[in-house]
């Protein structure tokens, strides 16, 4: 999908390279990939001690194989 946004040039350039990513939308990609999983983190922290996370590591392990195999369905389209 094209979108046009106005991006700060010199947050781009360190974004670039900082992830060494090739193409500016690489370098967009990767930082809504690591929004994305940083949220997830925040998200999965704020479970901590409570009753809601129950999962067993291998449980644990599943989710995040069938999350990355979507992300990476997502990015072939």
């Amino acid at each position: 999908m094209k979108t046009l946004i106005d991006i700060d040039e010199q947050l781009l350039e360190e974004a670039m390279e900082i992830t060494k990513a090739r193409t500016k939308k690489e370098t967009v990609h990767t930082a809504l990939l690591e929004l994305i999983r940083a949220r997830y983190r925040q998200e999965l922290i704020s479970l901590k001690g409570s009753d809601l996370l129950e999962l067993s590591f291998e449980e644990l392990k599943e989710l995040r194989l069938r999350r990355t195999k979507k992300h990476r369905l997502n990015k072939k389209q």
